[in-house]
Formats: structure tokens, sequence, C-alpha cells
């Protein structure tokens, strides 16, 4: 099927298989490898990308279903040499180990960032009347599909709060 996407800036017409992942479509078609395939069932949130800048696990999405859409992969968020703060958060609080699950932790950061800035609630939002801020118990939340075998979460934690520019 004939498909037009946008990815990381860059308008793609190509032809795609309609049983093609998104994930896959993005490593394979397009070489971008930065999207881990970890589970492969939406479990574990290494395939974590931004679409139209919601937070999606690509593996669970057909990549036809984002004819028109504008994809955005850890390989889209920095800007020529200079890397997205949150990126750069990432490295300043060694917020990895192993860093397999790293691009899809901070595409989830990147997601979460914007839902608060757009005041969305969560569970662990306390008032949903109140303007919601950005906690640890949020974060926590927010980062939930986010698996990282390493256990890397404390670092993880305080890089989106560095990012976020709140102090522990």
């Amino acid at each position: 099927m004939r498909t037009e996407i946008r990815v990381n800036g860059v308008d793609h017409a190509v032809d795609v298989d309609t049983r093609t992942s998104l994930l896959d479509f993005l490593r394979e078609q397009l070489d971008l490898k930065g999207s881990k395939k970890g589970c492969d069932h939406g479990q574990c949130g290494a395939c974590t990308v931004l679409v139209n800048g919601v937070r999606i696990n690509a593996c669970l999405s057909l990549a036809v279903m984002h004819d028109g859409d504008h994809v955005t992969t850890i390989e889209g968020l920095a800007s020529g040499e200079a890397l997205h703060p949150l990126q750069q958060a990432f490295l300043t609080e060694d917020a990895f180990q192993c860093g397999y699950c790293t691009p899809g932790q901070i595409c989830s950061a990147v997601g979460l960032m914007a839902e608060i800035a757009a005041g969305q609630p969560s569970d662990a939002t306390a008032d949903l009347n109140a303007k919601v801020v950005l906690t640890d118990a949020e974060i926590r939340e927010r980062m939930s599909g986010n698996i990282c075998r390493c256990s890397a979460y404390p670092q993880i934690l305080a890089a989106v709060r560095r990012a976020a520019g709140v102090a522990a």
C-alpha cells in the first residue's frame, strides 16, 4: 500500500506491506536502528517513538496506519550536533547502563514533557482540577510503560527532572 509518512522531518512516499509494523518499517526500510525491538508485544517500551507528538509503541502499530503522520524517532530529536535536552540529561545523569532501552526511554520522556505542558493528568495526579506538577510520582507513573532491565530508574528519574528544570 502506498503510504506517505514524514519521519524526522523527511517526507517518504513508499510502498509498504500492510502487515509491516511501524517499528519494522523504521528499522528495515528507513534504516533507523535507534528504536529497538525488545519484546515485540508492547510490554517493554524499547520501541517508543513519537507520532504527531504523542508517544506510542511502534511494535504495536502498522506503518500504513500512519499515512500523513509525522513520526519522530530518537535520531530525529537532536538538532544537528546539539542534543535534545533530554538526550543531554540522560548523558549527564548517566541514565543508562546497557543502553538498549535508552532510545525508547528518551522518546517516552519527551512525550511525558509534552503531556505535562498540555496539563494532561495521569493516574498519579492528585487534583485533576489543579495544574499538573512534575513530581517523582508523575514521572514514575508516566514512564511505567518503559522497562529498564538494568534498573537505571533512579538515574532516569534524575534525567527527566534535570531536563524539566525540577530540583530533586
